[in-house]
């Protein structure tokens, strides 16, 4: 089942987004088990992304030579176990954290990649206000973080206008910050129940967990 979702979400993405952009699959591994990231791996996935510390660090040693994502809300006290580690942080949702990782970058010598969060509204999610993304990505552009672009989820709920207005406002913030700064790539938007729709309106990253695994096991 996991071979045959991948395959076909592969197949569908080939052509690109709506600007004929290629579109990474960043395959969202909560809680799945080692056998199962394995699988999509031999499928063809080359990206995957954890939402929680701990298991990122545990799938480091288990599934190497993938690109690692982090993908979830991070705590600061947690940076430590991701600067350096992972290969692009899509949560930079506050200026706290910022402070902590560029300070945990500069520490290794290194350049960290990440995404600025942005809030598409509902309260109970991180990220910074639409009308406050370019100044958010401006300011992270510090001597050991680099901003790569932008992620953001669209609220549970709206119909296919509204939603579809939302994705175009991200994606209309994400091309000001291209045409000031050239190194922006990424326009993460976009999960299993609303990639689609995401993509047909400029994401061209996707983050996808039931619609290659399945429903997630019960905790």
């Amino acid at each position: 089942m996991i071979t045959e979702a991948v395959h076909a979400t592969l197949q569908e993405i080939a052509g690109g987004n709506c600007f004929h952009e290629p579109i990474t699959l960043v395959a969202a591994v909560k809680t799945r088990t080692r056998e199962e990231i394995e699988e999509a791996v031999r499928a063809g996935i080359t990206d995957i992304g954890d939402n929680r510390v701990q298991e990122f660090r545990e799938k480091s040693i288990q599934v190497p030579g993938v690109t690692r994502h982090f993908i979830g809300r991070l705590q600061t006290n947690k940076v430590k176990y991701l600067v350096g580690q992972c290969d692009l942080i899509h949560s930079l949702d506050r200026d706290e954290l910022l402070t902590a990782l560029e300070a945990r970058a500069a520490a290794l010598g290194i350049v960290q990649d990440v995404l600025i969060e942005i809030n598409l509204g509902e309260a109970s999610k991180g990220g910074y206000p639409l009308r406050d993304g370019l100044s958010a990505f401006r300011n992270a552009r510090k001597n050991h973080i680099r901003p790569i672009g932008f992620m953001a989820m669209l609220p549970a709920e709206g119909d296919t206008a509204m939603l579809g207005d939302l994705c175009d406002r991200v994606r209309a913030l994400y091309d000001r910050a291209r045409a000031e700064f050239p190194d922006v790539k990424y326009l993460s938007l976009g999960m299993s129940g609303d990639w689609r729709l995401c993509v047909a309106h400029g994401s061209n990253m996707i983050r996808l967990g039931t619609s290659l695994f399945g429903p997630r096991p019960v905790q």
